[in-house]
């Protein structure tokens, strides 16, 4: 019986990639492996077509010879590839090429070294502090290098090949259809065993360390950023790769500023005599005092932008503003003759026909308004 053409048995073109190959024998071997259909023996032998097809077309010695020559140019003997029956060797090979990707792969890998563990330290920073920068001692609890092993684990600093995954780092585990790759639970994947463990560290190559580090905060940070010092985390296994360590910036609150992204805001209390006839005010910033004119009818509330007395950003290097909002103050604890002054200055104010309280009159009308909207 004459063998069916390789291209047709995997529904693909002559012109087919290696990728749409893998695709189309993926999914015939998905839909006839033995394993999901163990009673239909037609779905076996597709299988075993599908995968003298694949075998044969995957090659580019082969599939040159294929497309020259048929058949005869890569016989294989009976049943195909693997020999009598066609169908040999286990589903890990058979699926290592194709699941590779998804399960770490069929073949042997150098062992993972795993890098030590990140850290993250948390500074609390005064807001003059977060936005002219300053310079921090610290000290990081941490795991570091043992310094009699060198982080190599070993007494004597010799190791020897994993006998269980054979220096590879990884072990190969069967879940039905399927080959998986997993760490090697006696080496932890570095594809090696001590003997002789060192004492100091118990053969871990780390040993518990408090660092002390210093630490430049740039100018401008703000609330919640962090600085990576690379290399300063935790020290790798078996002397892998260190992590790296955050310091994470938390900005105290200021009992004058609140900070907005890159502008700050501050309530100016304002005497409500300099607020009828206007004047000027010293107002804090970070850096010095400065002078802010006051007009005169200046009611609470209104804002005030003084520019470029805020915060330079770390990021753009853009300086942002300061924004200052009036606060009216009420005199408190006043004596009898002030109070007398106040009730004659009350009195000027309603002795002519000159509105001096628009808010109030505007505030009093609406009121008006609707209390005859609800009794109407």
């Amino acid at each position: 019986m004459a063998k069916a053409d390789y291209y047709e048995t995997l529904g693909v073109q002559k012109s087919a990639g290696d990728d749409e190959l893998k695709k189309a024998y993926r999914r015939l071997a998905m839909k006839y492996h033995p394993d999901r259909n163990p009673d239909d023996e037609s779905a076996q032998d597709k299988f075993k077509q599908a995968k003298e097809a694949y075998e044969v077309l995957k090659d580019p010695q082969k599939r040159a010879a294929y497309d020259q020559f048929g058949h005869a140019g890569v016989n294989q003997g009976p049943g195909g590839p693997g020999g009598p029956g066609g169908f040999q060797g286990d589903v890990g090979d058979i699926f290592g090429d194709i699941f590779g990707d998804i399960f770490g792969g069929g073949g042997r890998r150098r062992p993972q070294r795993q890098r030590g563990s990140d850290l993250r330290y948390s500074m609390d920073l005064d807001l003059e502090e977060a936005v002219k920068g300053v310079t921090r001692e610290i000290r990081v609890p941490t795991l570091g290098e043992c310094k009699t092993c060198h982080g190599s684990g070993a007494k004597d600093g010799q190791k020897q090949t994993c006998t269980t995954c054979g220096g590879v780092g990884q072990v190969r585990m069967q879940q039905g259809i399927f080959s998986v790759q997993q760490t090697c639970p006696a080496c932890q994947g570095s594809g090696q065993q001590i003997s002789n463990p060192c004492t100091d560290c118990s053969g871990q190559g780390r040993k518990h360390e408090t660092r002390t580090l210093s630490v430049k905060v740039p100018a401008g940070v703000d609330n919640g950023d962090r600085i990576r010092l690379a290399g300063e985390g935790e020290a790798g296994a078996h002397s892998a790769p260190p992590g790296d360590l955050y310091v994470e910036v938390r900005v105290r609150p200021h009992n004058i500023f609140e900070r907005d992204g890159d502008d700050l805001y501050c309530e100016v209390p304002v005497p409500f005599t300099l607020a009828t006839m206007g004047g000027e005010l010293e107002i804090p910033t970070l850096n010095g005092q400065v002078k802010l004119k006051i007009p005169n009818e200046t009611q609470t509330g209104r804002m005030f932008r003084l520019k470029g007395k805020g915060v330079k950003s770390v990021r753009s290097h853009r300086t942002g503003d300061l924004m200052c909002r009036v606060v009216l103050e009420t005199p408190v604890k006043l004596n009898r003759a002030q109070k007398d002054i106040l009730r004659k200055f009350e009195k000027t104010l309603t002795a002519d026909n000159t509105v001096h309280n628009p808010r109030s009159q505007s505030w009093l009308k609406g009121v008006r308004e609707f209390f005859d909207r609800m009794t109407s």
